[in-house]
């Protein structure tokens, strides 16, 4: 069962495992996840997630995921972390590495719900585009048209999006009423607009090979 949405500056937890393994993830990822979970009966995985507003401030990510990983690294015998490297510039790597954790692979969630070989296939192409995943397209005007504050200055949507031709929605979902609101998106930011669909893409493969590796 889908989690409720989880609103961008709000924490999630998600307590149905064994108390073996923990995933720290994103807030934005939170529905996929515990879909993922649902759908495959894993039973290994406890789930907690940061808030997704810091989305929009990559600086504060490794710190925020080292408190988790201190609060919890008593009560599980394996953590692993569902962040790609999300603009920190190598500081998650950092302290992943001091910590002893292990994140998936990709500089983002675009990346490996994507596929991290097909979004990389797709670079050259995609170097205009900016990306929306459902999370994205579901709080956009919470997370980007007010968490940018576009909606009170104006003149800042070019200077964050000039540069940008193409909104690329990155379906996880086939939602009719997502990517409407996507669409939308495209139109306020002055943007081409483009659908994907990749499902949950690496997402799903890691979380396997962990249920599978921690057996």
């Amino acid at each position: 069962m889908f989690p409720m949405d989880i609103a961008p500056n709000e924490d999630y937890d998600f307590k149905r495992g064994q108390g073996r393994v923990l995933l720290i993830a994103c807030g934005a990822l939170a529905r996929e996840i515990i879909a993922l979970i649902e759908a495959n009966r894993w039973s290994m995985f406890d789930v907690t997630c940061l808030p997704a507003k810091l989305h929009n401030y990559p600086q504060q990510i490794p710190k925020a995921v080292r408190r988790k990983i201190h609060a919890n690294r008593d009560r599980y015998a394996k953590i692993f972390v569902l962040y790609g490297d999300c603009g920190t510039g190598g500081r998650l790597d950092a302290v992943l590495e001091e910590e002893g954790a292990q994140r998936i692979a990709g500089p983002h969630c675009y990346s490996f719900f994507s596929g991290n070989v097909a979004f990389e296939a797709r670079a050259d192409e995609d170097v205009t585009s900016f990306f929306l995943t459902d999370y994205l397209a579901r709080h956009f005007d919470k997370l980007i048209w007010e968490g940018l504050g576009i909606d009170r200055h104006p003149e800042l949507l070019p200077i964050y999006f000039g540069n940008y031709e193409k909104l690329v929605y990155l379906a996880q979902t086939d939602d009719r009423a997502l990517a409407d609101k996507a669409e939308a998106a495209a139109k306020m930011l002055g943007l081409a607009y483009e659908r994907r669909f990749t499902g949950f893409g690496d997402l799903g493969l890691f979380l396997s090979q962990t249920q599978a590796e921690a057996r």
